[in-house]
């Protein structure tokens, strides 16, 4: 028996691990074929939502926020891109360079939401390789553009929101609705909003954790 879930894939652009997650996640589904049919839906949330629009030093930015080295940051980097690697994902070898605001990244996946679940899938996992994989600056509106163009959506279109306000709203009540549920880091993925995985986790655990809900959802129904 084939059990329906609905995930609500809580991260950021500017997240890494959230690459790593999604990654992870994909190949779990894949295992849980005939068991699972999930339907993934990515929420905002900003890991630096004050951002400037200049954007930060990456290695000066992680040592003022978590006091960390170059050379631990190396490192971690390095485990990052070995975890990617693991699920598909290619980071690029010598990182991001700098930060950058996603706000409007966010604005757009909004958007692409209401174009279909498909489209706003193959955005997010557009822009997750324009920042992670290529070092794109995605608060520049034509990279933005770009991307969309890319996955098949009107780039007119993706110009014309980025160029107001639209959706700017809309994304800030869904990322004060996951704060005020008590999401303070990402990824977390939220089944049936009712259970938490958090963390970017390898493809055995989340298939492990998404197992055992199933089966708790089957009991239940």
């Amino acid at each position: 028996m084939t059990t329906s879930l609905q995930i609500d894939f809580v991260s950021d652009i500017a997240c890494p691990w959230c690459a790593v997650g999604l990654g992870g996640l994909e190949q779990a589904l894949e295992q849980l074929l005939g068991q699972v049919d999930a339907h993934i839906s990515f929420q905002p949330f900003e890991l630096n939502p004050a951002m400037g629009p200049e954007g930060q030093d990456m290695t000066e930015h992680l040592t003022q926020k978590y006091g960390s080295t170059p050379e631990q940051q190396a490192q971690i980097r390095e485990t990052i891109r070995a975890r990617g690697a693991a699920v598909g994902f290619s980071f690029k070898p010598e990182g991001r360079g700098r930060i950058w605001n996603t706000f409007d990244a966010h604005r757009l996946l909004h958007w692409a939401g209401e174009q279909g679940p498909d489209k706003q899938y193959a955005l997010k996992k557009e822009l997750l390789m324009a920042y992670h994989g290529r070092a794109e600056n995605v608060s520049d509106a034509e990279v933005l553009v770009r991307a969309c163009g890319t996955v098949g959506l009107d780039e007119a279109r993706a110009r014309e929101i980025l160029g107001g306000d639209e959706y700017a709203l809309a994304v800030r009540e869904n990322e004060l609705q996951w704060q005020q549920a008590g999401i303070s880091s990402v990824p977390a993925v939220i089944v049936n909003r009712q259970y938490l995985i958090s963390g970017g986790q390898p493809a055995a655990a989340y298939a492990d954790a998404l197992r055992r809900i199933a089966s708790d959802v089957a009991q239940t129904t």
